[in-house]
């Protein structure tokens, strides 16, 4: 959940846009967009909806992925990422990390959330659909990616720590530790590209923690 103070940060970066036509998602845009749904009903009973485009690893480096924001199929704001839009009672909160959206909920003013519905034909919907149409499957996909990155987060922490001990202040005081574990280059690769697709895989549900997923970033 967004702090108060990003929140308003990220309001801020919000501009209003030309009303341009929300454009067809195509299969070749897998790798790369991620398009979300929200039907909403406003205060006279007219029903819209919205829509959250990002095109997310375009310019990822630089820092200048942009959310942009439909309404009814007509372009009506854009933002920086971490994004915050304001919409009838509430706001459309949109992040991501370096493997894909994090976060794209609908938080009522009330402070209920409501995760968007991704587009079928995106990553983000194939994966959802997998969930909905073989559960077992969905979850023993979503339990390796845990596995992997719970031991990509391990093996991190001992590699940071064995270092770290022998500096000599930090080695009189505690001692120095000696890893008990020595893996060959090729399978420290191996886990390494196992943690980053286990984050790539959570990315596609919208699943992040910041200790497990950041490490892998």
């Amino acid at each position: 959940m967004f702090e108060e103070r990003q929140r308003r940060r990220a309001a801020m970066r919000v501009r209003p846009r030309d009303g341009r036509p929300l454009r067809r998602f195509r299969w070749w845009q897998l790798p790369g967009r991620a398009l979300f749904h929200l039907p909403l009903t406003r205060h006279d009973g007219r029903r819209t909806m919205y829509a959250i485009d990002v095109r997310h690893w375009q310019n990822q480096s630089a820092g200048t992925v942009k959310a942009h924001l439909y309404l009814d199929g007509r372009l009506h704001a854009e933002s920086r990422l971490p994004a915050a839009f304001p919409v009838p009672n509430g706001t459309i909160e949109v992040a991501m990390s370096g493997f894909g959206i994090k976060r794209c909920h609908y938080v009522t003013t009330a402070g209920a959330e409501h995760q968007l519905v991704p587009h079928p034909a995106s990553a983000e919907g194939r994966r959802a659909r997998l969930d909905r149409d073989h559960p077992a499957l969905s979850r023993w996909i979503g339990f390796c990616s845990l596995i992997a990155l719970l031991v990509g987060a391990g093996l991190l922490v001992v590699q940071i720590v064995e270092p770290l001990s022998r500096i000599p202040p930090v080695a009189s005081r505690v001692g120095s530790f000696e890893s008990p574990v020595h893996l060959p280059l090729w399978l420290n690769v191996t886990l390494g590209v196992a943690a980053a697709m286990g984050s790539m895989e959570r990315a596609l549900r919208l699943r992040y923690n910041w200790l497990l997923d950041g490490a892998a970033n």
